[in-house]
């Protein structure tokens, strides 16, 4: 959870900044800059794994909390800054001209006008990238041998003894696997779909 969590954090805070900047301001490059974060969605994400290992073990953060979370948000945060991206751009323009007028400085206007009217779009790329930080697995078990920094869907893998499996065991962890994003998707639900279809 404490990955999951932290990784959601700071990969909207870093979404909400870039997207508006992508969205909204005009800079040398923006095009090439904006195209070639997007496609990195498309490179298969396990052919990052042994370079992230790598890269990591040079640093000294394997088996962190750090490191892990380092990973995905390098991950998710295309992913993220695409859905806000096309959320700030269907925001009217004249919302930000007027508060312009009004002497609200640029960082007033996304804080004061594009937070609060993109909430929807903010809220569903939080919930996206938690979900998919949850659903992780074969990165954290590269990256956290250590049942210390292991997420709850690793520490299922560990309970199975050599002679034995806790049938029970494994399976209320299961449950407490399944519970979580269970209970974010039917709560949050309304989110998703009008951040999504925004």
């Amino acid at each position: 959870v404490i990955e999951c969590t932290a990784a959601t954090v700071v990969t909207v805070i870093i979404a909400v900044f870039s997207a508006y900047a992508f969205a909204r301001m005009r800079f040398r490059g923006k095009s090439v800059i904006f195209y070639t974060v997007i496609a990195t969605l498309s490179l298969p994400a396990y052919a990052t794994l042994i370079p992230l290992y790598r890269i990591l073990g040079n640093v000294n953060l394997v088996n962190t909390y750090l490191g892990i979370v380092l990973v995905y948000v390098s991950g998710f945060l295309p992913l993220a800054m695409w859905i806000l991206y096309t959320y700030f751009s269907g925001i009217p323009l004249a919302l930000e001209e007027a508060a312009t007028i009004d002497g609200t400085s640029t960082l007033g206007v996304l804080f004061r006008i594009m937070i609060p009217v993109g909430l929807p779009g903010i809220t569903a790329a939080a919930i996206i990238t938690f979900l998919s930080a949850w659903g992780q697995f074969l990165f954290p078990l590269v990256l956290a041998s250590d049942s210390s920094t292991q997420p709850l869907t690793i520490m299922i893998t560990s309970l199975q003894g050599q002679h034995t499996i806790p049938y029970t065991l494994i399976n209320a962890t299961g449950v407490m696997c399944i519970l979580v994003p269970a209970v974010i998707v039917l709560l949050l639900n309304r989110f998703i779909i009008s951040g999504m279809l925004a």
